[in-house]
């Protein structure tokens, strides 16, 4: 592919990412960074896992974005008497036509091309465990047989930070498969203004489908074509070492407070959120400040805090910030 033809591509990009940001902000106001994060993973083709107190417009968010494209969707509320059949499906006594019965499959709601995980932490770890398979290898194992789901496939999930008891935190394994964990904010005084006017009158506002299925996977691939620099991976390796308090770069509050770093499917999320990021800043290659603004999403959930980090209080994001700070980028 030639330059002008890549040049030709990204503008037909920016023109459709533009396009689903406006049909989203007919919905949602503000939450710029959230927005982003959300369509980073849709468009890396990560999952994504979003923290936040009740009411601030997480699960709106990710049903406005399904609207927003023209793709199958499925909201699964977890709790704890939720089972895995609940999710991957199972197989039912069923009449066949000239008598008798049979088995037959009836798929779950894992099925669909983007997946709402509401509240993922309610639900038991053996129903957890049932998005594992989904989520690694966009397949599922049901009823004898290996099932592959459509493509794109993505799950976004949700959590609360706050109501810890009777919950079931995920574990390591299954946080290392959401490609970037997005922390939730409490709008500001504008932002609350323009809700309260929106939610409160008589309009409800609806966002309209603006891209399908086959536009969002060529979307997908232009992306994965960006060069990348040898330095940049480097870098992103360096950062990403720098996180496990063995290494000889790793920084001081790293050594002190951090108990295991990030794995390397960490440093892929960074590699490919680099990427989408550079398109959404509209320049054709990623940069370090791209892998600075994305690098606290990527890691802050694959970074884990030992005994004394827990017990003082220490923030991921701060680790996060003195490992940027520190690590060269030559």
């Amino acid at each position: 592919m030639t330059t002008s033809q890549i040049q030709a591509e990204l503008n037909a990009l920016h023109q459709h990412l533009d396009a689903l940001v406006s049909e989203i902000h007919q919905v949602i106001v503000g939450q710029d960074a959230i927005i982003r994060g959300v369509m980073t993973c849709l468009l890396a083709g990560g999952h994504g896992l979003l923290e936040g107190v009740p009411g601030l417009g997480k699960t709106l968010l990710i049903r406005t974005l399904a609207s927003a494209v023209d793709l199958s969707f499925a909201r699964v509320q977890f709790t704890p008497d939720l089972m895995p059949a609940d999710i991957v499906g199972t197989s039912v006594l069923v009449d066949v036509p000239g008598g008798g019965r049979q088995l037959e499959y009836q798929p779950g709601p894992i099925f669909s091309h983007i997946v709402l995980a509401d509240e993922v932490n309610r639900a038991t770890p053996k129903t957890q465990s049932a998005l594992l398979e989904a989520m690694a290898e966009a397949q599922v194992t049901a009823a004898g047989k290996t099932r592959p789901l459509p493509d794109p496939f993505l799950v976004l999930a949700t959590q609360n930070p706050l109501e810890m008891e009777g919950t079931y935190p995920l574990p390591e394994a299954q946080l290392d498969r959401f490609m970037l964990k997005i922390n939730v904010e409490f709008p500001g005084e504008d932002d609350l203004m323009t809700i309260l006017d929106r939610t409160t009158g008589g309009q409800k506002q609806q966002a309209r489908p603006v891209l399908d299925g086959n536009k969002i996977l060529s979307m997908r691939q232009l992306i994965r074509s960006l060069p990348v620099t040898e330095s940049l991976t480097r870098y992103v390796v360096r950062v990403l070492r720098a996180t496990h308090p063995n290494d000889r770069n790793a920084p001081e509050l790293v050594k002190r407070y951090v108990r295991f770093g990030g794995s390397p499917r960490g440093a892929q999320s960074i590699l490919l959120a680099a990427r989408v990021n550079c398109v959404l800043e509209r320049r054709r290659s990623p940069a370090v400040d791209d892998v600075r603004a994305i690098a606290h999403a990527a890691l802050r959930h694959r970074v884990i805090l030992n005994f004394e980090g827990e017990a003082e209080g220490v923030r991921i994001d701060d680790v996060l910030d003195q490992i940027l700070a520190t690590v060269p980028t030559d």
